[in-house]
């Protein structure tokens, strides 16, 4: 062991006494192994500290980020619950305008009319004849609702077929004739649901799907513009409108081209 002493004497300024202190030199190794120790320690917490202050710093602008954030958030939800609100209101309207179902795993047609012994028109695969233009007796060129309604489908070839116009309106609004004619078939189809045809003359036809009441009988005469059934969502439909076609010598052509439109 290191026995050896320090004496320290400290000489105060004026009348006051002198002191002396003495330690060992183990003491003095002691008390600067400690210091040292502490001078360690202090300069790891000083370490230390500067990246927790530096994090602390960031706490009110993270404060402020999760406010926005908190507020976004809040305006998604309403923002949602318009959308959820908007997709309701378009389902009712796409149900208000909707247009012919199709069965499942068939693509969206119709089967043309056709007439058999039976009198009535069941759907077929055989491609309609070609058009020919109108001639006079067969002129159709009425509206053929009392409302104007809004036409949802026209008419397409192909494997999407469609030989007329879908024109979505009210249920119970008058469906009139496009022209004067004959109403040669009046009855229920299992895709046209209630439908009338009435013969113009002149190799040309129209035909009105989906009723919901006939207000006419086959044989009857007819005026152009004369209320002759009810719209309605019969047949192979999903919402309340008209089906309507024009065909000339049993082929489908486009009513628009011919029709005058509200």
């Amino acid at each position: 062991m290191d026995d050896r002493q320090l004496t320290l004497i400290v000489v105060p300024h004026g009348d006051l006494e002198t002191r002396s202190f003495v330690i060992t030199y183990r003491r003095l190794k002691v008390l600067g192994a400690l210091t040292a120790a502490l001078l360690l320690v202090m300069c790891f917490i000083v370490a230390a500290w500067f990246p927790v202050a530096s994090l602390a710093a960031q706490v009110p602008a993270l404060k402020r980020e999760l406010a926005q954030l908190e507020s976004d958030r809040a305006k998604v939800v309403q923002l949602a619950k318009a959308l959820s609100d908007v997709e309701a209101q378009y389902e009712k309207v796409r149900q208000l305008l909707g247009a012919d179902a199709p069965t499942a795993g068939s693509p969206p047609t119709l089967p043309p009319l056709r007439p058999d012994t039976n009198g009535t028109r069941p759907p077929t695969n055989s491609p309609d004849p070609e058009p020919q233009p109108m001639s006079r007796a067969g002129e159709v060129t009425e509206w053929p609702l009392e409302e104007r309604g809004f036409v949802t489908r026209t008419v397409a070839t192909g494997q999407s077929r469609h030989p007329g116009i879908d024109i979505a309106v009210a249920s119970n609004t008058p469906i009139r004739a496009a022209g004067a004619g004959t109403v040669r078939l009046a009855g229920v189809h299992e895709v046209y649901g209630k439908f009338v045809v009435i013969d113009h003359g002149g190799g040309v036809e129209t035909v009105y799907g989906h009723a919901n009441k006939l207000l006419v009988s086959p044989g009857d005469k007819v005026t152009a513009r004369q209320p002759i059934a009810l719209s309605g969502s019969t047949g192979r439909s999903t919402a309340p409108h008209l089906h309507f076609e024009v065909l000339v010598n049993g082929g489908a052509v486009d009513p628009l081209t011919y029709i005058r439109q509200p």
